[in-house]
């Protein structure tokens, strides 16, 4: 994608990788189990966020064109593992960006108050609302990532105002109440019951992103320097918003009052009311869905590039790799992205409620995301046989803590894909979830097999009418 302008740089990429990865529904989801949430997040951040940041810096920095998983893969393993890291890592958004827009419509709720409040359980308004955010958020990036960006940038900006609202308050609540929930030395033991830790595949996941820019390598100026001090500066910054946010949260309400879809808002709202400051409430709803629809445009940005660069490898057809006459952006590719996943809009509502929908949705992203880190922790370990240039940004310590950083992060990934097959305890129809995690992520998966195969026909098909005869013509 030469052809496109480097529109991103460093305060760009470093907003991007915050609003790709900082999500403050993480934090309710994590504070709901109460202050064992700190020390999970912390094995979090060291079994999987600092591997996945030293595998980032070195192999983007070893491979800085476009493509990032894709290609970090096709050198390591080859075309198919490749062609499997795209897919994976392109289709888990497929329910991702659904998850996103309900929790977006979910909180966008509280804006007009408790007016609003009775279409929380209306599944038609979760549809038409993340159908509408998904629009609006694959028009700007056709229009052009230097346009697209903005939602982008306005949507960190708008994360970052009520994470510190919420610790400032969680502070005031504290000094002013105490502590709303006990805060003894065994409260922050993690519990290992079955019921408790199907939700740390979930706190993982929270940490993935600080790999997606490096998909735009061709688009971000100097990304030999810039995506390391980006990937650095974000990951101090997103840890510590998690930290402290889930901190405030068990400061200012009992967790039993907190919840997953609209738990934030839930804990902004109590705790608002708590200091006399209810009618910040609104204004909070407003930036954090803002903040939901820049992680949607962000992640489309850079997953669309995913197929593009399938599409030009022939894995895919060629009107994947075509770029916009006017724009220079792989529309059709965000174009099919846009369309399949409003199939899932509405595909993951069908027999259920509107927290089961955004339960499983959530689970089949966590499998989906996670295929795609498998192969990137075992490229990191397969390329410590290779000698590094003098511009690769190697992990610290080298081979012997590389090859580490890759299992470590691997084992990590495993367990939490395991994890996420887990239906939620509340959930009321736990086979049918379980059959739509599953099976769907499986399907899938079988269907990207069955593309790669048709495609590598298609490109021996191709080599076979463009290869020379004897005579010297094409036969």
């Amino acid at each position: 994608m030469s052809q496109l302008r480097r529109a991103i740089g460093f305060r760009d990429l470093l907003l991007f990788y915050i609003v790709t990865t900082f999500s403050l529904r993480w934090i309710a989801t994590a504070a709901a189990s109460g202050p064992s949430a700190i020390v999970i997040w912390l094995i979090a951040a060291g079994g999987l966020f600092v591997p996945l940041v030293f595998a980032t810096l070195e192999l983007s920095s070893r491979y800085p064109e476009e493509g990032g998983v894709y290609l970090w893969s096709k050198r390591a393993f080859g075309p198919f593992a490749a062609f499997m890291t795209g897919w994976s890592y392109w289709t888990t958004n497929l329910p991702y960006f659904p998850s996103l827009l309900y929790f977006a419509a979910g909180n966008a709720l509280f804006v007009g108050g408790a007016g609003w409040q009775s279409w929380s359980t209306n599944s038609s308004y979760f549809m038409v609302a993340s159908l509408c955010g998904l629009a609006f958020a694959v028009t700007l990036n056709v229009v052009g990532v230097d346009i697209g960006k903005w939602l982008s940038n306005a949507g960190a900006i708008a994360g970052w105002i009520p994470a510190f609202l919420l610790i400032a308050l969680g502070l005031t609540s504290w000094i002013r109440f105490g502590s709303a929930t006990p805060m003894d030395a065994a409260s922050f033991v993690p519990s290992t019951s079955l019921k408790d830790v199907i939700f740390w595949s979930t706190i993982a996941f929270a940490f993935g992103g600080v790999e997606s820019a490096s998909s735009m390598g061709e688009e971000i100026r100097d990304p030999r320097r810039t995506i390391p001090r980006a990937v650095v500066s974000a990951a101090v910054i997103i840890t510590l918003l998690y930290l402290a946010g889930t901190f405030s949260i068990l400061l200012a309400i009992p967790k039993e009052e907190i919840s997953g879809l609209q738990g934030i808002m839930q804990a902004i709202q109590a705790m608002t009311a708590k200091v006399g400051l209810a009618w910040l409430a609104p204004i909070v709803a407003a930036c954090i869905t803002l903040n939901a629809l820049g992680g949607v445009g962000g992640w489309f940005a850079a997953t669309a590039r995913l197929p593009f660069v399938a599409g030009i490898d022939r894995f895919l057809p060629r009107s994947f790799a075509a770029l916009h006459p006017r724009f220079q952006t792989p529309h059709v590719a965000l174009l099919v992205q846009a369309g399949v996943s409003a199939v899932f809009v509405i595909l993951g509502q069908a027999g259920t409620s509107v927290r089961g929908a955004y339960d499983v949705l959530v689970s089949m992203s966590v499998i989906s995301y996670f295929v795609p880190f498998l192969y990137m922790f075992a490229a990191l370990v397969r390329v410590q046989r290779e000698p590094a240039g003098p511009d690769v940004m190697r992990v610290p310590g080298g081979r012997p803590v590389a090859t580490l950083a890759g299992a470590l992060g691997f084992t990590t990934t495993l367990v939490a894909i395991v994890l996420a097959c887990v239906p939620a305890a509340d959930e009321p129809n736990k086979g049918l979830a379980v059959t739509k995690i599953v099976g769907l992520s499986v399907a899938m998966l079988g269907i990207g097999a069955i593309v790669y195969g048709i495609g590598i026909s298609r490109r021996s098909a191709v080599s076979t009418i463009q290869r020379p005869s004897e005579n010297g013509m094409t036969s």
